[in-house]
């Protein structure tokens, strides 16, 4: 789902024209569509990582109300720290889609600033 972020500055460098072609290109567009494309890719993936989150809470919830009613099993203890390790890389994932997101946004700030200003402030 990080496609558009690994390949951000690949795609300003063939779609945004430098001063010498600016007049070949419609920059404004490429920039604004550039924009779009990253803007749903975001959405799309925070709300893929907070489903993630939201489902392995059920699953911790679950596990721990299994666990009060015996707390001698040993599965559901082992299946509960898994739960809570998964748990915990997935929020993490929140704090890594931030830091992709601040990279991709200054390099699209960068090479578009001068032909596309989002209405949005870059930084989230």
């Amino acid at each position: 789902m990080r496609t558009i972020d690994d390949k951000i500055i690949y795609a300003l460098n063939t779609t945004v024209p430098t001063q010498s072609f600016k007049g070949q290109v419609d920059a404004s567009a490429t920039c604004q569509d550039l924009y779009s494309q990253l803007e749903k890719s975001y959405s799309q993936r925070d709300s893929a990582i907070k489903r993630c989150i939201s489902q392995v809470s059920t699953t911790v919830t679950k596990l721990r109300e299994a666990r009060a009613q015996d707390p001698d099993n040993v599965t559901v203890n082992r299946n509960l720290k898994k739960e809570r390790t998964k748990l915990q890389l997935m929020q993490s994932e929140l704090n890594i889609e931030e830091i992709v997101k601040d990279r991709s946004y200054k390099v699209f700030h960068e090479r578009c600033r001068n032909h596309f200003i989002p209405s949005t402030t870059l930084s989230s």
